[in-house]
């Protein structure tokens, strides 16, 4: 046991010693990585298309479900984007997930949902029998695949949330509104220009709970980003990227 317990420490080691030369290259951690092409999912856009589902519209800070409702009904959102949040006893809470467009909400092994789902912008829903997917092997393997894709979301948070600083925290959270940038697959900046300008639907407060930080951490952060020349924020929700590769090197996982 012992033997196995080194040689996976071993293997650890000599991966991120792997890994310090295309840093000290100052190559990104994804440079030349190809996404695997996401398969075609021909029975559940069937599916969803059909008379078996129907819209629901809802406003900016709209409740879709609250923890521990009934979960009658899985959820795929069409437009917009939707908070996760869980709530403790004395009132605080704890920011789980942001989702958007092609998403699942409301999968649940208990019949109760784990947490509350709350619209960020304007969103409408595709609302989903629950029956008719656990009927349909087909419709399952899509199911999964979400699965999959969340719970590798969630242990990309679970490191920020244990192991990232403040800015890093915050760099983390500008990136995820720069698709393609920053993950595998990552393209690298395609013009001269790789400035951007990401739309945030959510509060100081929000953020603050998402990223387990409070809210004059999360000013503070944006402030000294601002001094350096990092980002420029136009509106109380515009914010100008300078560069995403500098926001990128600032997440920490390069």
């Amino acid at each position: 046991m012992f033997d196995q317990i080194e040689t996976g420490t071993s293997g650890a080691t000599g991966r991120r010693a792997a890994l310090a030369p295309q840093v000290q290259e100052g190559r990104g951690r994804y440079a030349g990585s190809i996404a695997k092409a996401r398969p075609r999912d021909d029975a559940w856009r069937a599916f969803v298309e059909s008379h078996d589902t129907r819209l629901q519209s809802y406003r900016p800070h709209e409740v879709v479900f609250y923890e521990d409702d009934p979960a009658d009904h899985l959820y795929e959102i069409a437009e917009g984007s939707v908070m996760l949040y869980c709530l403790l006893g004395d009132g605080r809470r704890q920011v789980v997930d942001i989702l958007g467009a092609g998403d699942l909400i409301g999968i649940s092994g208990t019949g109760y949902f784990d947490c509350s789902a709350e619209a960020l912008s304007e969103v409408r829903l595709r609302m989903l029998d629950r029956q008719s997917i656990e009927r349909d092997p087909a419709l399952q393997v899509h199911v999964n695949r979400c699965l999959m894709s969340r719970i590798e979301a969630l242990h990309s948070h679970a490191v920020l949330l244990g192991r990232k600083s403040a800015s890093e925290r915050v760099a983390s959270f500008l990136m995820r509104f720069v698709p393609g940038r920053g993950e595998m697959g990552c393209r690298g900046p395609q013009t001269g220009d790789d400035s951007r300008t990401v739309v945030l639907r959510m509060s100081r407060q929000e953020i603050a709970d998402y990223l387990g930080l409070t809210i004059e951490t999360v000013s503070r952060t944006l402030s000294d980003m601002k001094r350096r020349g990092i980002i420029s924020i136009e509106k109380n929700d515009h914010i100008r990227l300078a560069s995403v590769c500098r926001v990128c090197k600032l997440t920490g996982i390069h």
